[in-house]
């Protein structure tokens, strides 16, 4: 497979065009940011984490059944992926107050929400990813109804086996954010990373009694504390719990 042309920079990583018009070369960056971009940092080491922890991520959900645009992992940096006809929306799951939710409603951060709620934004920071409706995305032309059906069914499942994955590793998913897209024919797929930086995670071993121990972003972007650590901590935990599946053992 021969990298060509950059065609995408955003925030955590590049994407390029390959030879095969199918498939996209996606290198992970070690930028870190915060605010829309507003906060930047380069930490030595987070693409390298970020790359290999959504790989077992892609790969656990594979197990569970649910397939993305994930192919395979090239280098400790590096990945290819299925190219897609990406919908311009923040897909954004919720099982817990925090961040944002937790101001714009005055509900206390860590308030288990009586069920996982869905919310849709629009992928454009110059706007600053604003909340958008199922009418608004149909007036738009951005997703048909039945689009937008699949789409929310689709991350209902997500979210269900990745608080799985995370329980196994005892650690709560507080909330997550993704992207899908379709492919050449048309099959709707998660089409996005699933890292420390796109998900809020709390070691349950040691959040309680009014302390979160963060292992996600959160760490970087409320001066917490150095989010490699964490990072590696989630990988290593990850990397154990797919090692251990029976297909994964070597006898």
């Amino acid at each position: 497979m021969q990298k060509l042309t950059q065609l995408y920079m955003g925030k955590a990583k590049k994407m390029y065009a390959t030879d095969n018009p199918e498939v996209l070369w996606v290198e992970y960056m070690n930028q870190a940011t915060a605010g829309n971009g507003a906060k930047k940092a380069q930490i030595e080491g987070k693409g390298r984490l970020n790359n290999q922890i959504t790989t077992v991520i892609f790969q656990e959900l594979a197990y569970r059944g649910i397939a993305s645009h994930f192919i395979s992992r090239i280098s400790e940096t590096e990945q290819l992926v299925r190219k897609m006809d990406m919908y311009p929306l923040e897909i954004i799951m919720r099982n817990v107050a925090a961040g944002s939710f937790s101001q714009r409603y005055g509900v206390e951060e860590g308030t288990l929400l009586k069920r996982p709620t869905l919310e849709l934004c629009l992928k454009d920071d110059a706007l600053g990813d604003p909340f958008i409706n199922d009418d608004d995305i149909q007036g738009l032309g951005l997703a048909t109804a039945d689009e937008l059906e699949i789409i929310a069914a689709k991350a209902r499942e997500i979210n269900h086996a990745l608080t799985a994955i995370f329980n196994d590793i005892d650690v709560t998913l507080v909330d997550f954010k993704v992207e899908m897209g379709k492919t050449s024919d048309d099959t709707i797929l998660l089409a996005d990373e699933i890292t420390p930086d796109t998900c809020r995670l709390w070691d349950k071993s040691k959040t309680g009694e009014g302390h979160v121990e963060h292992l996600d972003k959160d760490l970087f972007r409320r001066d917490l504390g150095d989010i490699i650590p964490a990072y590696e901590d989630i990988l290593d935990r990850l990397t154990k719990l797919h090692q251990s599946h029976p297909l994964n053992q070597v006898d």
